[in-house]
């Protein structure tokens, strides 16, 4: 009886296994499907509220749970084409018309892609594959019917690079672009016609779009680096070139940029920080030393020229500072620079160059409050030169301290004392006594100064005060201030 129940088990158990795997098979697909229609339903709900990158990621399960549904790729490729990712969607309108090669809506989104990549030949191919299949499709045939004249077009701007006519081919690109956003071609034969205008933003901005539309493209990055840095945006440059070394970490063109820029990048910020901290000489010295490590990039020799001079105007260096901010100025007129050359001028007493270069400084940029502001200044020391300058009196710097001041006024006290002096000389010894005191005065006295340093003498009758209150021996009005010793305190 066992062998006999052996044997039936042994007929049965196969089929027994069979019917099994069939109902665990059968659930697991039912599973499978549901869990795909899920994400179907969820990537539309995303599509629909313009989530695009949600519904991608749910488009992305759905094709990994079901690779054979042609659906389901190309829902996921309407979304790279929405996204501008020409090159998946390309893939899965492919992957549909392989699965399912009469499906029309497939290959008008493909021939599409092609005609935003402006490969021509191919986008007219497909809306012609599409007027066979649907000849009512108004939209295929109009496609269909531009592409010779697009061809025309690029065939047009290769000619008038070819006879170095780049505005011409520039502008014809443009027109290219407008249909054809999606060209890396196009963009890059742009940008080089912009750099050949020496337009550099505008090739900037196209090799951005090209190393978007090209991505792991390390000539690419640096190729926008070395733009940006003859733009002198260095630290945006810095940025584009690591891009590439993270390519490529021993890029032969990229590394030994990457090494420059770092260096250059860390002397003009050292420049920046030293200035705003008051560190004048060192800012120079940061400024000189860009120029040791950079020499040919013209805007990269302007910022650190540029930095040289506005840093030895506040460091009241000004005959060094002529000779900085004049280079500066002869690589490029900026109303900064010459604001700072007209600051330095005044530093060296030449009010006429100071106002003549104030007013090219606002011949560039009206609106500069900073040349308007040194202007009005220079104009007031001129009329004050023709008057009395305390400082010269003195013989001090305009940065003078007061401890400073007291001790020239002392020495110019005692050797213009006119008890000193007989007959004539005694009266021109009177003068200068009465100059020097006024000027003790005026500079001893910080809101006197102050008014003094911006044009406006505070002894001076003219300017609105009484004349007894001007002068400083008012008090000796009746009879000389000079029949006693004075004590030089």
């Amino acid at each position: 009886m066992d062998n006999l129940s052996n044997i039936q088990w042994n007929k049965v158990a196969p089929c027994l296994v069979l019917l099994i795997l069939d109902v665990v098979l059968e659930f697991s697909e039912c599973t499978t499907q549901a869990e795909v229609n899920k994400h179907l339903q969820l990537g539309m709900d995303f599509l629909v509220r313009g989530q695009l990158s949600d519904a991608l990621t749910h488009y992305h399960a759905a094709v990994e749970g079901d690779p054979n549904n042609y659906l389901t790729y190309f829902k996921r490729g309407t979304v790279y084409y929405a996204l501008g990712k020409a090159k998946f969607a390309l893939q899965d309108f492919s992957k549909v018309l392989e699965l399912k090669p009469d499906f029309t809506s497939a290959r008008m989104h493909r021939a599409e892609v092609y005609f935003k990549l402006a490969e021509y030949s191919k986008a007219k191919e497909e809306f012609l594959q599409v007027t066979y299949e649907d000849p009512y499709n108004e939209e295929a045939v109009a496609y269909y019917n531009q592409c010779d004249s697009w061809v025309s077009e690029a065939r047009l701007a290769q000619a008038y690079i070819r006879g170095g006519d780049h505005r011409a081919a520039a502008d014809t690109l443009s027109r290219l672009l407008e249909v054809s956003p999606w060209s890396a071609a196009l963009r890059q034969l742009r940008a080089d016609c912009y750099i050949a205008l020496n337009d550099l933003f505008s090739a900037v901005s196209d090799i951005r779009a090209v190393n978007r539309l090209q991505q792991d493209h390390t000539d690419g990055y640096y190729r926008l680096a070395t733009l940006l840095y003859q733009l002198a945006h260095v630290g945006d440059a810095l940025k584009e070139v690591r891009e590439c070394l993270k390519l490529d970490p021993e890029h032969k063109l990229c590394f030994p940029l990457y090494k420059k820029l770092k260096k250059v990048d860390k002397l003009l910020l050292q420049c920046e920080e030293l200035s705003e901290g008051g560190q004048f000489s060192r800012c120079v010295e940061s400024g000189r030393q860009v120029l040791k490590t950079e020499d040919t990039v013209t805007l990269v020799v302007f910022e650190a020229k540029r930095w040289i001079c506005s840093c030895s105007v506040k460091d009241e260096q000004f005959t060094e500072a002529l000779s900085a901010c004049g280079s500066a100025i002869k690589l490029q007129r900026e109303a900064r620079v010459l604001a700072d050359l007209a600051d330095a001028y005044i530093g060296l007493e030449m009010l006429d160059d100071a106002i003549r270069t104030f007013k090219e400084a606002l011949e560039l940029d009206e609106g500069f409050q900073r040349a308007k502001d040194g202007l009005a200044r220079a104009q007031r020391l001129q009329k004050q030169a023709e008057q009395r300058d305390y400082y010269k009196i003195l013989g001090v710097k305009r940065s003078a301290s007061k401890q400073e001041i007291v001790k020239a006024y002392r020495k110019a006290a005692q050797k213009w004392h006119p008890d000193s002096y007989q007959g004539d000389e005694k009266k021109v010894a009177e003068k200068k006594f009465i100059d020097i005191a006024a000027a003790k005065e005026v500079l001893t006295d910080p809101e006197k100064r102050a008014q003094f340093d911006s044009g406006v003498d505070p002894l001076d009758p003219e300017s609105g005060r009484q004349p007894f209150q001007q002068n400083p021996f008012h008090h000796f009005q009746h009879g000389s201030p000079f029949q006693f010793k004075f004590h030089f305190n």
